[in-house]
């Protein structure tokens, strides 16, 4: 019985792989960048402190 690493292997399919795990790690520093910038440090501020907030009252939306 062949293992699935024999399988793809011999397909010539491991170069997607590779690419897949490029392409993830480059998303994943992207978002990671996005959060931990400065400059977004003071929206991160003001939403975490949004759900104890009394001054301004939030009223749902109509469908």
């Amino acid at each position: 019985m062949r293992s699935i690493a024999d399988v793809v292997g011999a397909s010539g399919l491991s170069g997607y792989a590779i690419v897949a795990l490029i392409l993830f790690f480059l998303a994943f520093l992207a978002v990671l960048a996005a959060v931990l910038s400065p400059a977004r440090s003071s929206y991160y501020e003001r939403a975490g402190r949004l759900p104890l907030d009394d001054l301004t009252p939030q009223t749902p939306r109509e469908p």
